[in-house]
């Protein structure tokens, strides 16, 4: 396909997937709110040159759910990176994207719009609309892949599902579109991986998400992802919870040069319950603005946000965090609590919280610290026979501890292994 991201590209990708014509239409009416929309107001400057992005990429080999049939070469990434092992011990359902498509799914997107073409249509872009902001436009207009999941009434899935996105190729963008639908008194547990290649020029990845939570439901959405510093990582992310259902995101950000990211819960029924911990560790050429975003609107609804950052060696962690408790969600609560360490004088970390209460019967509670490294720490840990970096990376693993027990095993095993590197 050309490269050119024009009305003409749009068209061309819609009808290779033998899209229905709304959704032909949907792509070019986000193509042109892509055209017309800025950058964000918010967040780190984005200098990004839309004319260097490959939009899409095909997948080298038929999709398939036999890890024999896939391409020797993106087997072998996705077994160094565990994901085969994983699937094997840990986890139900996996899907795997490489690129544009998805290489090895047993959940995806774009086959959900051929086989449930009115379920899909029930749920597509009524979370997370594109016409947000730049990149939700930009992601309607050029989607590709990503998973889609539907959990039947009271069905309560024993083992994790997972995904894991992949980019290797220069300049690529990733555009992967995610929707779970967790219906009445079901459970669900998802457990997203993202991994890229060092590149010269800039990748991009604008995903969208969005999750149903139904009455007495609960699901639990795991991201660990650790990009290269070649990739912006501009996602958008959004749950919305009924009656007395719970919905937690468990969000680590190791890698990327520049993240944007802000899981959010809508808490629309009585009851509803919103969790979000997250830690953001930047280190040189890295600017990770991470946080959370939690709307109350129905009667005693709780929610609870739990920030960690971490900058060394120039890295800049900012915490951007929404807590919106409405007239209607009388005695409800909310909990936010940021906590920062920087490691050296040439790292930086901010905090910008808004916290807005309509009702007289609700409360947030908003706790912030920022601290550097102790120096009577370093120095007892140093006299017990530790290096200082030795000492610094215990002192780090410490200070996430909390983060840690919210993640599966082996995934808390990979965490460790990532911030020792």
């Amino acid at each position: 396909m050309k490269k050119l991201l024009d009305e003409e590209f749009i068209i061309e990708l819609s009808e290779k997937k033998k899209e229905p014509t709304w959704m032909k239409d949907f792509r070019l009416t986000s193509f042109r709110e892509f055209q017309k929309l800025g950058q964000p107001n918010f967040g780190p400057h984005i200098d990004l040159d839309f004319a260097k992005i490959l939009y899409y990429k095909d997948r080298d080999n038929e999709l398939t759910d036999d890890w024999n049939k896939v391409n020797n070469n993106i087997r072998d990434t996705f077994c160094n990176l565990g994901v085969i092992k994983a699937e094997d011990k840990y986890l139900d359902g996996v899907t795997n994207q490489y690129e544009s498509e998805v290489i090895y799914h047993k959940q995806k997107t774009d086959e959900a719009l051929q086989k449930y073409p009115e379920l899909f249509q029930k749920y597509f872009n009524t979370l997370v609309k594109y016409t947000e902001n730049k990149y939700t436009a930009l992601n309607g207009a050029v989607w590709s892949g990503g998973s889609f999941i539907y959990i039947p009434p009271y069905t309560k899935l024993d083992r994790p599902l997972q995904s894991y996105f992949r980019i290797d190729t220069d300049a690529l963008g990733q555009f992967e579109r995610t929707i779970i639908i967790v219906d009445e008194g079901a459970e669900l547990e998802y457990i997203e991986g993202c991994t890229a290649r060092v590149n010269n020029n800039l990748s991009l990845h604008a995903g969208v998400v969005e999750i149903f939570v139904g009455k007495n439901a609960k699901c639990r959405y795991s991201t660990i992802q650790n990009w290269s510093t070649s990739v912006y990582n501009l996602v958008t992310k959004r749950a919305i919870v009924e009656e007395n259902g719970q919905m937690e995101w468990v969000d680590g950000n190791i890698g990327s040069g520049l993240t944007m990211k802000y899981p959010s819960c809508i808490l629309k029924g009585d009851n509803a319950t919103g969790n979000s911990i997250s830690i953001a560790y930047a280190k040189t050429g890295q600017r990770l603005d991470a946080g959370a975003k939690m709307i109350h609107l129905g009667k005693n609804t709780k929610s609870n946000i739990l920030s960690k950052s971490i900058a060394l060696e120039g890295g800049l962690s900012n915490y951007h965090g929404t807590v919106l408790i409405g007239k209607a969600a009388t005695n409800s609560h909310a909990t936010v609590k940021c906590d920062t360490i920087i490691l050296d004088e040439q790292s930086a970390s901010n905090t910008y919280p808004k916290n807005i209460v309509h009702n007289d019967s609700s409360t947030i509670e908003h706790e912030a610290v920022v601290s550097k490294v102790s120096g009577e720490k370093l120095f007892y840990l140093m006299s017990q026979g530790l290096s200082e970096e030795k000492a610094k990376e215990l002192l780090i693993l410490g200070f996430i501890s909390d983060f840690k027990k919210s993640l599966p095993m082996e995934y808390a095993v990979e965490l460790n292994r990532l911030l020792k590197e």
